[in-house]
């Protein structure tokens, strides 16, 4: 900063542009309002049919979001301008009373060629002390003109780092004031010095180092600068060396160490959403590297030689926190996939010895896996990104491959969770933090490839402990399709939905796929909240709204009543011929497990579910969902058929888990069954103040159930080959 540009300063022209974005980013807000709640909910309701249920639903999806992401730049650039006029300004005055303090010292400051200035007595003869008075003057002004200077350059590096990070549409950085968008890039640097030589880190650097991540792992201006800073190379060998140097790490370097690669994968994670010129060249050149071997000395084990690891192996055991970009995460497993899939012999089989060879030296994961299987790591990338799952598994042969792997390799929940990530639409486990896409055709055909996987015979042994809850969860999120399979001809109008594709399944195939999930007790808990929770919002829906059905009410819920019998039916059977009771370790797992099921569920309901990761609540034919939101629907009587779940069958004493696996315990689950879908009913009725009969209605829901449930045992013993047959 020069002296007489800062002396002279005029910040009208900067005002003006802080005006015009304080009006733009008051526009974009409204403009957001509109397109979140108005285009973005329209479009997820409407019922769609052929291209449109895809790509014109996606694509305004994402417009939407994008004026979100307009919104959090608009605000970071106001911040910015508006802190750096107002420090200029300030510098400007302080400038300007240090030269008239000068001048009363019979000093002048003048400006010279190239923006520097001189201090010169104007005075004779020299007043005393004049010599130290010029220097004092100098420093004061080199002083300002420095934090003038710091001021104006820290906010063009992070106005055009902001510009820099999305090549089309908005990055969404956001940033209250110039200083925290700056101290950001700042802190990048640093710890890129740090990370280019892992060897020298010392334990304080370390601490460091995770404390600065853990802090900045979500800012997208620290993320990128860190990770172009470092390198792609750099990024891979700092993490080859970091493995080797702590091989065998327990106590607590293990849990430091855990917690550094937990917070090193979210950064590089919120680094590959930039499409800066340096960001764009790392991803493409960490895929070029992927099969490359990365080398470090172990100083623990000198004997051995040094560790080696492939690219996508380092790169991979780095995935497994954070949303990775989804181009990003397309091209990379197109890659892997090519190398994971080439040896031959059956789908999935021999995969394993691509990655692990004999005494192999390498341990890339401070945890519970060695990371020499980047396939996990993949895996665990797209469980956090459901649109890269989703394309990733659209393709038959790599769904096919990848599923069947698991049975040959440590995978099998990795697997599960991307799996679940790609047919649900939310990242795997988490409810959903705002609306989600109904499902679309994609999704459901992946989610019909998986039932027909499981229903096959030997499909159970993809059914594990690792796998159970996730299959579980993705049946859960079908259960409008799955009810519909199991009713047959004209269910849309009873299990309403506005699923791309309302009707993938087969009932041989889903009554299967059912049976064997909930051999698995986690799998089994799953499913039956789910089927808790859609048929009190079904039975609400008809109740509240008789005209859903061109039938009578009684029918409409008698309908429900007997499909939540069947599937509740199932359910049970196959809890009783897997002896589920031997399974569980205690009361408080189970109890907790239960607990843990049904604050998911709750979530999902309470976020407005009618849509996307667990589609529980119906829609009517043309799309929109059912009653009113004032009259408490979907979190009413869905939310208390979940908490009867949750505080009413506590799992209490061994005995009692005995008995579930009897004719005993079947007897007792059809009960709650049949109370479960009454109560239902009866909240339904009140809350909406039905003129149905409560008596006969509760009659109707017995019979009902019971039918279901006598259905359920006749088709497992025609399609399915039980200990008890």
């Amino acid at each position: 900063m020069d002296l007489e540009a800062l002396r002279h300063g005029n910040f009208a022209t900067l005002g003006t542009a802080i005006n015009d974005w304080s009006t733009m980013h008051k526009q974009l807000k409204q403009l957001e309002t509109r397109a979140r709640d108005d285009l973005r909910a329209k479009a997820y309701r409407a019922k769609w049919a052929g291209v449109n249920a895809t790509v014109s639903r996606e694509f305004i999806g994402k417009t939407a979001d994008e004026f979100g992401d307009a919104v959090s730049q608009a605000a970071s650039i106001l911040a910015i301008l508006r802190d750096t006029r107002d420090e200029l300004a300030k510098y400007r005055d302080e400038l300007n009373e240090a030269i008239d303090r000068a001048w009363n010292k019979k000093l002048t400051v003048v400006g010279v060629a190239g923006g520097g200035f001189k201090v010169y007595v104007n005075a004779h003869p020299e007043p005393p002390g004049s010599e130290q008075a010029m220097k004092d003057t100098v420093d004061e002004l080199q002083g300002i003109l420095d934090k003038a200077t710091t001021s104006d350059s820290t906010a063009a590096r992070a106005l055009t780092a902001l510009a820099n990070q999305a090549d089309h549409g908005f990055s969404g950085a956001r940033y209250g004031d110039r200083d925290a968008a700056a101290n950001a890039l700042k802190k990048a640097d640093e710890m890129a010095a740090l990370a280019k030589d892992a060897r020298k880190l010392t334990p304080e650097q370390l601490a460091d180092f995770n404390r600065t991540l853990a802090q900045y792992k979500n800012d997208e201006l620290f993320s990128a600068q860190f990770a172009t800073s470092l390198g792609a190379e750099g990024t891979l060998q700092f993490w080859t060396d970091m493995s080797s140097l702590h091989l065998g790490a327990s106590g607590s370097e293990l849990q430091q160490l855990r917690e550094f690669q937990k917070n090193l994968s979210t950064t590089l994670a919120t680094a590959t959403l930039s499409d800066s010129d340096g960001m764009t060249a790392w991803k493409q050149t960490v895929i070029d590297e992927s099969s490359k071997v990365y080398k470090s000395d172990n100083p623990a084990y000198p004997m051995r030689g040094p560790m080696n690891a492939m690219g996508f192996q380092v790169m991979s055991s780095l995935m497994g926190h954070g949303r990775y970009d989804t181009e990003f995460l397309d091209a990379y497993g197109k890659k892997l996939l090519k190398v994971d899939m080439a040896p031959g012999g059956g789908p999935g089989m021999s995969t394993n010895d691509v990655w692990k060879a004999p005494n192999q030296l390498t341990d890339l994961v401070f945890g519970d896996e060695d990371g020499q299987d980047p396939m996990v790591g993949f895996m665990k990338a797209l469980s956090h990104n459901p649109e890269a799952a989703t394309n990733t598994f659209a393709d038959k042969q790599v769904f096919e491959h990848t599923l069947e792997s698991i049975r040959y390799t440590d995978r099998d929940t990795a697997v599960a969770s991307a799996l679940e990530a790609a047919v649900l639409g939310t990242a795997a486990g988490q409810p959903p933090s705002g609306p989600v896409p109904p499902h679309s055709l994609t999704q459901a055909e992946i989610m019909r490839r998986v039932t027909e996987a499981i229903a096959q015979p030997g499909g159970d042994s993809l059914v594990t402990k690792e796998t159970g809850e996730h299959f579980g969860r993705m049946a859960s999120g079908y259960m409008p399709e799955i009810n519909q399979a199991l009713y047959g001809e004209a269910s849309h109008s009873v299990f309403l939905t506005n699923s791309a594709d309302p009707n993938p399944f087969k009932p041989t195939d889903i009554g299967r796929f059912l049976y064997e999930v909930s051999q698995s007790p986690d799998g089994a808990r799953q499913i039956r909240f789910g089927e808790s929770a859609y048929t009190a919002s079904s039975l609400e829906a008809h109740i509240a709204n008789p005209s859903l059905y061109d039938g009578t009410t009684k029918e409409a819920i008698t309908y429900i009543a007997k499909n939540a019998g069947f599937i509740e039916g199932i359910v049970a059977h196959a809890e009783a011929d897997a002896q589920i009771s031997g399974e569980l370790k205690s009361e408080k797992e189970e109890n907790d497990s239960r607990k843990r099921t049904g604050d998911f569920m709750k979530a999902i309901i309470g976020a407005g579910i009618g849509v996307g990761a667990v589609a529980l609540a119906p829609q009517t034919a043309a799309g929109s969902l059912i009653g009113a939101a004032g009259s408490g629907y979907f979190g009413g009587t869905a939310g208390m058929a979940v908490d009867r779940l949750i505080d009413g069958r506590q799992a209490e004493g061994a005995l009692d888990r005995a008995l579930y696996a009897t004719g005993k315990g079947i007897d007792s689950q059809l009960q709650s069954a049949t109370l479960q879908t009454q109560d239902s009913t009866m909240d339904a009725i009140r809350l909406h103040r039905s003129d149905l009969p409560p008596g006969a209605t509760q009659h109707w829901i017995n019979d009902a159930v019971r039918q279901g449930w006598t259905n359920s045992d006749s088709f497992l013993e025609d399609r399915h080959k039980r200990p008890s047959a």
